[in-house]
């Protein structure tokens, strides 16, 4: 038996080794993650499959949070993806707070340290209100239901406590984001992304969507 044993060790040890290897590489340095709902529309679709980048804030210990070295701080405009204690979940959001900002919402308008964000390029699609929104030297789209105003369009003025993160969803009538779950702990933070790898069309039998293969953000 131990033959055996030894001789399936032999033959087999370049396939452990890869997906040893593979596992500490997605754990650590790069990974994707799925989209499975539409909060942050219309900047990530349902179906995307988005290349997270785990270098981006931290280099830590392989398969925990632990933190080796700091690389950098997310910055106001990130979209961030993070372990929830809160919501008991892996979510995708974008940084809308960093500590120390003053933020808050006026009837869907976001204002940061006193200044309100502008809106331009303004649409509407079906029964969404698209449009970009611009903070200070950040800009991105966001999507609103103009038919169903929210009970969670107004809130604040909040500060950003040290070591969190105030997040929001681009979509912001559907999306459980800050409003719901509170800060975000810079621990629980795993990675940035910038960047859709492949994009599955649910609609049409999970087929690529054309024009989102390796598309930014």
């Amino acid at each position: 038996m131990s033959k055996k044993l030894a001789d399936a060790a032999r033959e087999y040890k370049g396939l452990v080794l890869f997906i040893v290897l593979m596992v500490l590489f997605r754990s650590a340095i790069a990974d994707w993650n799925d989209v499975p709902s539409g909060s942050m529309e219309p900047t990530i679709l349902i179906g995307d499959r988005i290349l997270v980048n785990k270098l981006a804030y931290d280099l830590r210990v392989p398969l925990t949070h632990l933190s080796l070295v700091r690389l950098a701080d997310p910055k106001r405009g990130d979209i961030v993806i993070f372990d929830s204690r809160a919501a008991g979940k892996r979510l995708v959001k974008r940084v809308i707070g960093v500590p120390g900002d003053v933020v808050e919402m006026r009837h869907g308008q976001l204002v940061v340290n006193g200044t309100p964000a502008e809106y331009s390029n303004v649409r509407a699609e079906e029964q969404a209100l698209i449009a970009m929104e611009g903070i200070g030297t950040s800009a991105h789209g966001v999507q609103f239901d103009h038919t169903h105003p929210s009970s969670v369009d107004s809130f604040g003025p909040v500060t950003v406590p040290n070591e969190h993160y105030l997040v929001l969803g681009d979509n912001r009538h559907n999306s459980a984001d800050s409003r719901f779950y509170g800060f975000v702990p810079r621990s629980e933070i795993v990675g940035r992304s910038s960047r859709v790898v492949v994009s599955l069309d649910p609609d049409n039998y999970f087929l690529p969507r054309a024009g989102r293969f390796l598309d930014p953000l």
